[in-house]
């Protein structure tokens, strides 16, 4: 593990610290003038509180499911949109909509989770059946299966007249989040504790079946858990606020680069990192065309692609 510049005991608090001072930037900004208008203090709790509040729980949830992808794919370029998981949720939120429209958030969010849990586990089904030589096999194959996947998708919102409505899932923004709308993404919070109840079962079994088995544990129940846990976390985050790409892999990565690969010591930076990234986008995106918005997924994209080289050419230097 590399030596940090601040010891460990002040390192974390003072992240803490500065994560809170994005959370709190995040509050104030926007179009609307909530300090000069009469209406100011109401707009704040119905729109920037709830904003706010999903994407620390978007962010976190979402970086934190591609450390657990990793962990059990032994595979540093994998996370949720990397592995067909947020297309298998948009194709099952999108059945939703088209078989029963009048079907309550917490409806569609369940199915888009279910959908994302069976898309995983044919990722992973797969992964078992082929010979790796290359650990960039893995992104791949995942990528090709959620082309495919999006690709039915996108032939099924054509032929129902809902390619709009897609879109808005595709694109990844927090500019409809307000209250009442975003209240069901606590869910992923419970998510999160439950990885950081599990994180040590799961770095087992991310050795391996071979070496899980050996230590007592039941490598299959902990996979099994494990890919739920990234399901639920992808199903409600895409129901809510879209595709947030490349978040999942960004942060586990930075974090790894930085501290080493102990799994547990990193999860709260993971959580920390997920957050801040995720704000600091969409702050971006608030102020570079104000009054307009740019989505945070394509920022998200952009940073995506540059980490993504940069492992990349980190591989490529190493041998």
């Amino acid at each position: 593990m590399r030596q940090t510049v601040l010891p460990p005991r002040v390192a974390l608090p003072a992240a803490g610290f500065g994560v809170a001072a994005l959370v709190v930037l995040s509050l104030f900004v926007g179009t609307y003038d909530i300090a000069g208008d009469s209406f100011g203090a109401e707009m704040f709790f119905i729109s920037r509180v709830p904003r706010t509040l999903a994407l620390v729980l978007a962010g976190c949830a979402m970086a934190v499911s591609g450390l657990i992808m990793q962990l059990l794919t032994q595979n540093r370029f994998v996370e949720p949109s990397t592995t067909g998981t947020s297309e298998w949720a948009a194709l099952g939120l999108l059945v939703t909509v088209l078989l029963a429209p009048a079907a309550p958030l917490l409806v569609r969010m369940v199915v888009a989770s279910v959908a994302a849990f069976v898309g995983t586990m044919i990722f992973i089904g797969i992964l078992r059946r082929i010979s790796l030589r290359s650990s960039l096999v893995v992104p791949l194959i995942g990528i090709m299966l959620g082309a495919v996947v999006s690709a039915f998708t996108t032939y099924l919102a054509v032929s129902t007249n809902s390619l709009q409505m897609l879109g808005t899932w595709f694109m990844g923004s927090f500019t409809s989040i307000v209250r009442g709308r975003y209240e069901v993404l606590w869910v992923v919070a419970i998510v999160v504790f439950l990885v950081f109840l599990y994180a040590d079962r799961i770095t087992v079994a991310g050795l391996g079946r071979d070496i899980a088995t050996s230590v007592g544990l039941d490598h299959t129940r902990v996979m099994l858990i494990g890919t739920g846990l990234v399901a639920v976390a992808t199903g409600v985050t895409t129901v809510v606020v879209g595709f947030l790409p490349f978040l999942g892999l960004v942060v586990p990565n930075l974090v790894s680069m930085w501290r080493g690969d102990n799994a547990r010591a990193n999860l709260p930076w993971v959580c920390l990192g997920g957050v801040a990234i995720v704000i600091v986008c969409d702050i971006v995106g608030r102020v570079i065309r104000m009054p307009f918005e740019v989505p945070v997924s394509m920022i998200l994209g952009v940073v995506g692609s540059a980490v993504f080289i940069t492992l990349l050419l980190r591989m490529r230097a190493r041998g």
